[in-house]
């Protein structure tokens, strides 16, 4: 804790003064272009990531990364992009998965979660990702079959993204994007899926599509 609060004191002292108008005008106005969908995960930092400011993202956060689909559950999830989708009127929503990702080991290996039945309760909204890596990648193992996992939970929660009302009729009136991210944690890259090739691909390799792709084999998402 007093770690925390000296950087509370360095924050009051230094950095709020240095934007302090920046605050007073977010104070009366918020106006984020950017969802930004992430794990809870304490080594990822999306504003650190981003480069971008207080006010820039509208951040939503949980284990592993992911949004129950419409129906499942009278969610914060829901409510958040809901909020987020038609009362700010973001542009652009990220799903960022991240190497390493403890909800997603945890997926794969399910009885490590004996001691946390919330959790384990909780990552019933990734069964897809686990069936399709169970499915699909058997000669996987280890690290390997870890990175597909993530991969392959960011696209499934895009999915899962897209049946939510108020994000499907935004995608029909053709003025949201959605994006897959996901983070290495010990390089910094970040690598986006691109659908013209079903691949992630570094980032400052992916082309912004001018128009909404429905993509890869499920063609249940648009990007």
């Amino acid at each position: 804790m007093q770690k925390l609060i000296e950087g509370i004191h360095h924050f009051q002292q230094e950095a709020f003064r240095t934007h302090q108008e920046l605050f007073e005008q977010l104070s009366r106005r918020q106006n984020p272009d950017t969802l930004f969908i992430t794990c809870s995960d304490s080594r990822i930092d999306p504003n650190l990531l981003t480069r971008s400011k207080p006010g820039d993202l509208f951040i939503l956060r949980n284990a592993g990364n992911i949004v129950p689909p419409h129906g499942a559950s009278n969610s914060g999830e829901a409510a958040t992009i809901e909020y987020a989708v038609t009362a700010l009127e973001v542009k652009d929503i990220i799903i960022c998965g991240h190497s390493h990702c403890g909800a997603m080991r945890g997926l794969l290996q399910p009885e490590k979660l004996a001691r946390l039945p919330a959790m384990a309760s909780w990552l019933g909204y990734a069964e897809m990702t686990r069936r399709i890596v169970q499915d699909n990648y058997a000669q996987l193992d280890g690290d390997l079959l870890l990175d597909t996992a993530i991969e392959e939970n960011v696209l499934v929660q895009l999915e899962n993204l897209r049946t939510l009302p108020a994000v499907g009729s935004r995608l029909v009136k053709g003025d949201l994007h959605l994006h897959g991210w996901v983070y290495v944690i010990e390089t910094g890259e970040v690598y986006a899926y691109e659908p013209r090739s079903s691949q992630f691909v570094p980032l400052a390799e992916y082309r912004f599509p001018d128009t909404e792709l429905a993509s890869r084999r499920r063609n249940t998402f648009e990007i």
